[in-house]
C-alpha cells in the first residue's frame, strides 16, 4: 500500500471509530466556553504582547457578559487608546463607564488622566490626579505616582 493510501486508510478508520464511539454516547459533547476572568487573562496577555485586535475581541465578548465590570471597561478603554491609530472617543467613554461603575477605580483615573493628555486637556489629567490622591490617601501609590509623571513630562514638553 503506497503511504498516500495508507494515510487515507488511517483517516478513515478514525472517522469511523470516532463516529461509532460517538454514535454509543448519549449525550452531545459538552463544550465549555471560556469564562469572563479566562477572556480577561487572555486580554491581558495580548495587551502584554500589544496585539490590540485580540485584545479588543475578548474584552468585547467578556463586556457583553459582565457590562457592568469597571475593569473590563478600564481595559478597554487603554486597548483603544494605545492601539497603533488611538480611538480617545471610545477610550473615554469606556474609562467614564468603569469609573460611574467603580468611582474609586485607581487604575481607570489614572489612564483617563493620560488619554486627556494625549487629547491636551492637561486641567482634565490633574482633575484625576486629584481623584488619585484622595482615594490613596497620599501621593504615593502606583497610579498617583505615574500620572504625576506624566503630567509632569506634558508640561516640560511644551
Amino acid at each position: 500500500m503506497k503511504i498516500g493510501n495508507w494515510a487515507g486508510f488511517v483517516l478513515a478508520t478514525a472517522i469511523a471509530a470516532f463516529g461509532a464511539a460517538r454514535a454509543a454516547d448519549t449525550g452531545p459533547i459538552a463544550v465549555q466556553k471560556p469564562s469572563v476572568g479566562e477572556r480577561m487573562d487572555v486580554a491581558r496577555l495580548a495587551i502584554a504582547n500589544k496585539d490590540w485586535k485580540k485584545a479588543l475581541a475578548e474584552l468585547g465578548i467578556a463586556v457583553r457578559e459582565e457590562p457592568r465590570n469597571a475593569d473590563i471597561h478600564n481595559l478597554l478603554g487603554y486597548s483603544y487608546r494605545k492601539q497603533a491609530n488611538p480611538n480617545l472617543p471610545k477610550a473615554f467613554e469606556h474609562y467614564n463607564t468603569a469609573i460611574r461603575l467603580d468611582a474609586r477605580h485607581k487604575g481607570a483615573h489614572e489612564y483617563i488622566g493620560e488619554a486627556y493628555l494625549m487629547d491636551k486637556k492637561p486641567q482634565e489629567a490633574e482633575k484625576h490626579l486629584a481623584a488619585l490622591e484622595k482615594i490613596c490617601g497620599n501621593t504615593s501609590c502606583e497610579e498617583y505616582a505615574d500620572l504625576a509623571r506624566a503630567i509632569a513630562q506634558y508640561k516640560a514638553n511644551k
